[in-house]
């Protein structure tokens, strides 16, 4: 019989590999990400980003090392690995790759070990894998998760939220093209520069909020009436271009301004499971009051994010979150915490709330989580909120970008034709029509 140690034949990234290797990361949210590995060069970790890209060899290569019935981002991040350790960029002895591990029900906890499988079977079997995680699940890697670099990342969510809710609201509008991705990408730069040199001021991180507010109101700008349509989902496929076929540009083609949830509120969602274990079972009993303190803590620096944006501009704000728990009551219990549990219904409700009734359900094909706690709850949700136009669209590597960017456009059709009843009837009709057009 094997003992532990026996059985771990997989290269460990050490302390000692901190010094000359590059770790390279996946991208799902690139300003976030972008934010995020600046942090982690400022503590001494050559980390690089790797570039979004709709390149048909990511998926290629990710079904060449993955069973096909494995979860899809799971595949496309292991092929977007591959592709890169192929490219010749980047030298194959020096260099780690960092995934992350969730460490709930979801199957992304056992993506580390179809990486290392996959490795394995292209011939780079010694490149080591760091596991990106909070909950010490590999407790011998080199890469260190300490409290100061979550601090800062935690800047790096709350920055990386407020540049795409203010990006999604000027991008429809403005007058001229490019205006919008040009201030993005300076604030990006410039935040990124700040997250690897300055020390963390939340005076300064504050001041700079106001900045960041200031400067995207002032992009010229014609509002005109356009759909408003949401994007929810399991979380790759709902942030990542690659994941979803850069749904967000295709939804800008068709007219209709985009509204995507925060990366904040899932991580205040895992923060906020982290409690309900020990209100429904008992669990973390030891640990509880740090959760605590830290929600507080995060859901306040949420409340001061809003603050900025209504009291320097006309854009809408995202939710707090401490409403979201509230949002599902009588649809599902927030004991549901598999993938995206309970927060894909209440991200659902919240843009419903907000006046966005479109709403693009993304989903890897056969997500077990995602179709019980998204699709399974369209029909629920359109008894409580007959207006709501909901789609779910599947992603996997035998679906058709043409079908499904046909399924939206049926979704889309159907909001033109309630916004031009609101305007010409009464709300009422719209809702009738609403229920005659939305496909089962």
């Amino acid at each position: 019989m094997n003992t532990p140690n026996e059985q771990k034949t997989y290269p460990i990234f050490t302390e000692e590999m901190k010094k000359d290797y590059t770790i390279l990361v996946p991208t799902m949210l690139p300003v976030h990400i972008k934010l995020l590995t600046k942090i982690m060069k400022s503590y001494g970790y050559n980390a690089v980003m790797l570039e979004p890209s709709l390149d048909r060899k990511i998926p290629d290569t990710g079904i060449k090392y993955v069973h096909n019935d494995i979860c899809y981002p799971a595949l496309l991040v292991i092929g977007q690995f591959l592709v890169a350790l192929e490219s010749g960029e980047y030298d194959p002895n020096k260099v780690a790759l960092l995934i992350t591990q969730t460490g709930g029900g979801c199957r992304a906890s056992n993506y580390i070990h179809l990486l290392r499988k996959a490795l394995e079977k292209a011939g780079y079997g010694h490149v080591p894998v760091i596991s990106f995680n909070v909950s010490g699940l590999e407790k011998d890697s080199g890469f260190q998760i300490t409290f100061p670099i979550l601090h800062r990342m935690m800047y790096a969510v709350l920055y990386g939220d407020l540049l795409m809710c203010l990006k999604n609201q000027c991008l429809p509008y403005e007058n001229n093209k490019g205006d919008t991705e040009a201030l993005v990408e300076y604030w990006t730069n410039r935040l990124a520069e700040d997250m690897e040199t300055k020390r963390v001021s939340y005076r300064r991180i504050k001041s700079i909020y106001t900045e960041i507010v200031k400067s995207f109101a002032a992009i010229p700008m014609t509002k005109t009436e356009k759909v408003k349509v949401g994007i929810v989902g399991e979380i790759f496929v709902k942030y990542s271009p690659l994941g979803n076929n850069n749904l967000e540009h295709f939804l800008l083609g068709e007219n209709a301004e985009c509204m995507v949830p925060g990366l904040t509120d899932f991580c205040l969602y895992t923060i906020y499971d982290s409690i309900m274990d020990y209100k429904l079972y008992r669990r973390n009993k030891k640990s509880v009051w740090i959760y605590r303190i830290v929600y507080r803590m995060f859901i306040n620096k949420q409340l001061d994010l809003i603050k900025a944006i209504t009291e320097n501009s006309d854009f809408a704000p995202m939710s707090s979150f401490k409403h979201a728990p509230d949002l599902t009551e009588n649809l599902i219990g927030n004991g549901m915490k598999m993938g995206e549990g309970w927060l894909l219904t209440a991200e659902m409700v919240e843009l419903y709330k907000m006046g966005v009734k479109n709403i693009v359900c993304t989903q890897p094909f056969g997500c077990l989580p995602n179709h019980i706690a998204g699709k399974g709850m369209m029909k629920p949700l359109k008894e409580a909120y007959p207006d709501i136009n909901i789609v779910a669209v599947d992603y996997d590597p035998g679906a058709t970008q043409i079908n499904q960017e046909n399924r939206i456009k049926l979704m889309l059709e159907n909001a033109r034709d309630s916004l031009r009843l609101e305007k010409e009837g009464s709300p009422s009709d719209a809702k009738a029509s609403q229920r005659e057009l939305t496909p089962v």
